[in-house]
């Protein structure tokens, strides 16, 4: 019975180790951004009002988005994949508006989703609507990663 016992523990204790080694493999490459985090990683509006000041040190795309939004549910896991190709050269974020909503006022975001594209020097751009997989990696390679 005590031998039953052990065996039953050290399954359940097995399991537990692998269910969590599951759950860091398939983490997500797409980060969730506050109004602090996005302050620190992305721009601090309130320091610097008048001009643009990128904090990253990669490019990167944020993404403006609502988990009640259906095109906001198309776009997340084409930046998903996105960010699996493009690791280790750009950043890609997320932005709920409906927690952060003073990041989307400041951003003046009236639509969702809306994707903000960040070069490394220079202004960001914005495009508006679920945008095709194709035309997300033109936008990067082109816009963020000046490939011609």
């Amino acid at each position: 019975m005590k031998k039953n016992i052990l065996l039953i523990v050290i399954c359940f204790f097995v399991n537990i180790i692998y269910a969590n080694s599951l759950n860091t493999e398939n983490s997500t490459l797409v980060k969730h951004l506050t109004k602090v985090e996005f302050f620190e990683k992305v721009y601090n509006y309130e320091k610097n009002p008048d001009k643009w000041i990128y904090e990253g040190d990669k490019p990167a795309i944020i993404d403006f988005y609502a988990t009640w939004c259906g095109p906001c549910k198309v776009v997340a896991p084409i930046l998903e994949e996105l960010a699996k190709e493009y690791a280790g050269k750009i950043v890609i974020y997320k932005i709920d508006t409906d927690k952060e909503r003073e990041l989307s006022a400041a951003f003046g975001i009236s639509s969702i989703p809306t994707i903000l594209f960040i070069p490394l020097k220079g202004d960001p751009q914005v495009a508006q609507g679920a945008l095709p997989k194709e035309t997300l990696k033109r936008a990067i390679d082109e816009f963020l990663l000046g490939k011609r």
